[in-house]
């Protein structure tokens, strides 16, 4: 073992044979490190020689953020934090990521100006002074080494240059940063600019660099950029989690909390979903004549809606066992009544907010008022849908099947060729989706039968780095959970009945709506029309192009039904359209009724939600 006294002067000055004052630090040094053991111990003994060259002894302290080694990295730095009484380690038994890393050790940090640069050292030494000054003496709020402006001098092979330029590009394009790299790893800030933004800073890895220099921008903090000697240390490869899904991700991420959300009022998001419609309504003009779909709607029989109204409203109560069944399996056991208004409030909310808002207002929901975790909370509603997705393609697999054995199929393809564009697009996006739910059905079924959760070996085939780790375990936690309903032959038959039950409920609304118009079918083709396009239409709506998906669902509906059978096609969007209203008209009902009974504001439930979301997302 190494004693003080074998160190530099610095190394003395700054030892445990020299009283050691917290509060006289200015300056605090972090080194992110997992995985260091060959070069940890250089690091930070370069670092304290480097330091004590420019600063008076016992105004400075280096902090080891060491994330979750494997390695005897974790054992060198309580060695040297031994000797040295200006080194701290601080030790993580799971990995924080390089941001969650950074963050804890500087919440810790006694100094006012907070620095950290990468422990390979590939930024040249001579620079510290430059970014720790920069930011100790006022000049800047937050300083950042730059590889890319002219007048530094960077060795940057073409495998890490191209792809560093192609980010940085992509940064300043979206971000508006104005910086040449956001990357560096050698950086510092004053205590005063962290404390203000690091609460706004949402990503623990390697973004966490960028979104603090962007953050710090938009808060008013002036950064300073200035050019560094830098050589590339180690082999570097494009990491496909890390730098596509990852970083990606978050610049979109940023840019849209940045950029485009401060200008998004829920106002404007309903004014616009509304005017989604109007013009799919307008366009429908163009081959439709609305004027004899009034006529048709007010010559409908009241007393076949009404009928219509009662065994739709029947299923909720049914959606509510259902979700009791599903919870079950995740260990949580709760009333069907209580389960029923958190369904109506979270569909109610899917009809008033776009992109499904009202998803998330169903794990607030049971979070707020049961206790029942976030994951679980989506997990089990995930599974749902799942059953949902599975059952409506089912339905519409076993019609399609019965129309190519009776030789109609043809018939099908000629109602494509002929329909409008917007009845097209929904029965494409109607067929897309239903390929992705057996396929997902499938490997959830298969995966849980075999009792392995291959999510984390899937995601590390393409990437060893942290940020895969992350993702992979918020995966994991997820697809565990619905594999745990699928898993269970009991429960995969007993969700899975409901579900047919669910559904058969709501084609039989339909087809008593559809009925109402007394079209000219049999009673066998129409049950069986209804079954077709009420499943079509289902899954056309799944994208949240639109609040409750209104437009999918009618264009797709009135192209299957207008095309397959007499009915004439201002006959069926008006049973489209009534179909629709009455199924959200009582959504909505049972949804304020719901809220009143359970004491939920539906738009503070929606904020409230992602709030709660972000704050329990894992480090």
């Amino acid at each position: 073992m190494n004693n003080p006294a074998d160190g530099s002067d610095a190394e003395r000055a700054a030892g445990a044979d020299v009283t050691f004052d917290p509060d006289a630090v200015e300056v605090s040094v972090v080194l992110p490190a997992y995985n260091e053991a060959d070069t940890i111990e250089n690091t930070v003994r370069t670092t304290l020689d480097t330091l004590g060259a420019f600063l008076k002894p016992g105004t400075f302290e280096v902090i080891v953020a060491e994330d979750g080694c494997d390695d005897e990295t974790p054992a060198i730095a309580d060695r040297l934090a031994a000797e040295v009484a200006a080194v701290r380690h601080f030790h993580s038994d799971e990995r924080l990521g390089r941001g969650g890393a950074l963050e804890r050790a500087f919440d810790a940090a006694d100094g006012e100006t907070l620095v950290y640069f990468d422990t390979d050292l590939a930024t040249d030494m001579k620079h510290l002074e430059t970014l720790v000054n920069t930011v100790r003496n006022g000049d800047a709020d937050v300083a950042t080494g730059s590889r890319w402006m002219p007048e530094n001098v960077a060795d940057r092979p073409a495998k890490r240059g191209i792809p560093s330029k192609g980010y940085n590009g992509a940064v300043r394009l979206f971000l508006r940063t104005g910086l040449r790299d956001h990357q560096c790893g050698f950086k510092s800030i004053s205590r005063e600019a962290f404390e203000a933004i690091h609460d706004d800073v949402e990503d623990r890895h390697w973004f966490w660099d960028t979104e603090l220099l962007v953050r710090a921008q938009r808060a008013g903090f002036q950064v300073r950029e200035f050019p560094v000697d830098w050589e590339p240390k180690g082999d570097s490869k494009v990491d496909l989690v890390r730098d596509v899904f990852g970083m990606g991700s978050q610049i979109i991420r940023t840019w849209w909390q940045l950029s485009v959300q401060p200008r998004v009022t829920r106002r404007m998001t309903l004014a616009a979903s509304a005017l989604l419609v109007l013009i799919a309504l307008l366009l429908s003009t163009q081959y439709l004549d609305f004027a004899a779909v009034f006529e048709h709607i007010r010559d409908a029989d009241p007393t076949l809606v009404g009928a219509a109204t009662v065994v739709y409203a029947l299923s909720w109560p049914l959606r509510g066992m259902r979700y009791r069944d599903i919870l079950a399996e995740l260990g949580f056991d709760e009333r069907i009544g209580f389960l029923t208004g958190a369904v109506f409030i979270s569909q109610t909310g899917n009809l008033v907010f776009p992109a499904r808002a009202g998803d998330a207002v169903r794990a607030y929901v049971v979070k707020a008022r049961r206790g029942i975790p976030y994951p679980s909370g989506f997990a089990s509603l995930a599974a749902e849908r799942v059953f949902d997705l599975l059952t409506i393609t089912v339905l519409a697999g076993v019609v399609l099947l019965s129309y190519a054995a009776t030789g109609d199929l043809a018939r099908v393809a000629q109602s494509l060729t002929g329909a409008s564009e917007s009845g097209r697009i929904a029965v494409i996006v109607a067929v897309g989706v239903a390929v992705v739910a057996i396929a997902a059905v499938a490997g959830i079924v298969l995966s849980a039968r075999s009792d392995t959760n291959r999510v984390r070996a899937l995601v590390t085939r393409f990437s060893s780095d942290s940020y895969a780790d992350f993702v992979a375990g918020v995966l994991e936690r997820f697809v565990g959970d619905v594999q745990q309903v699928g898993g269970n032959p009991r429960a995969f038959m007993l969700v899975g009945a409901s579900s047919l039950v669910i559904w058969t409920l709501d084609v039989v609304t339909a087809a008593l709506v559809l009925a109402a118009f007394a079209p000219p079918l049999e009673l066998a083709t129409l049950v069986t029309i209804c079954f077709f396009a009420v499943s079509v239409g289902n899954l056309a709506k799944v994208i949240p192009l639109t609040p409750g998906g209104v437009g999918l669902y009618e264009a797709a509906f009135t192209l299957l039904v207008a095309g397959l059978t007499p009915v004439t096609g201002a006959v069926a969007l008006g049973a489209a359209i009534v179909d629709h209203f009455l199924k959200n008209a009582v959504t909505i009902v049972g949804g304020v009724l719901s809220m009143l009974a359970l004491n939920v504001s539906l738009t503070t439930a929606v904020e409230e939600a992602e709030e709660m979301e972000e704050a329990e997302e894992p480090a």
